[in-house]
């Protein structure tokens, strides 16, 4: 059973900031999400961007603090990280929701969906024309309990395939998807 990742409230996060020596910042939200709403100061590297390069980030950051919406995929990070051997990874508990509710500062841009809702409404609109579409094609109620069991298989394992085949979709990206901020943290450490 792997480990929990350690975790800041952020409240702790804010003491941490203010530091002389504060943590990096990595969000791995999609990069239309970090668009939307992000910490200041933050760097955007998309969950499965960090996966890709995990092994050279792990060569070169020091203490990390990963942020995410809720929690959920910063955890995903963590322990890709800490494979690398990247020691000094901690997750912000309960996201940049919590962070918000915090009263804590934010940088806000065009408002956009987060993944989670995202899936709500894809799994939700699949299983619906599943049921409705039954009733005249009876092999459509097949579509809902495939959705049904992807979605059971999402919540045991903690990992969404529908969420990352969405994180990808053109909307879900920004101006930068994180490759140019990869290169500067493996470069010279600076996410800048």
């Amino acid at each position: 059973m792997p480990l929990s990742p350690a975790r800041l409230d952020a409240a702790t996060l804010r003491e941490r900031l203010a530091s002389p020596d504060p943590p990096r910042l990595l969000d791995v939200r999609t990069p239309a999400e970090f668009a939307s709403v992000h910490i200041p100061g933050s760097s955007n590297v998309p969950l499965d961007l960090l996966r890709e390069h995990r092994d050279e980030l792990g060569r070169r950051l020091g203490d990390v603090v990963l942020v995410c919406r809720s929690g959920a995929r910063a955890a995903q990070a963590e322990r890709a990280l800490a494979d690398a051997g990247l020691p000094g990874v901690h997750v912000l508990d309960g996201g940049i929701t919590a962070w918000q509710a915090a009263g804590a500062p934010v940088n806000r841009g065009r408002a956009a969906w987060d993944l989670e809702r995202q899936v709500r409404l894809v799994a939700g609109t699949l299983v619906l024309a599943g049921v409705l579409g039954g009733l005249a094609v009876p092999a459509l109620r097949w579509l809902a309990a495939a959705i049904g069991a992807g979605l059971t298989i999402a919540a045991l394992t903690n990992t969404c395939a529908m969420g990352m085949l969405l994180a990808r979709l053109p909307f879900n990206r920004g101006p930068a998807c994180g490759a140019d901020v990869i290169e500067r943290l493996v470069r010279d450490g600076d996410p800048g």
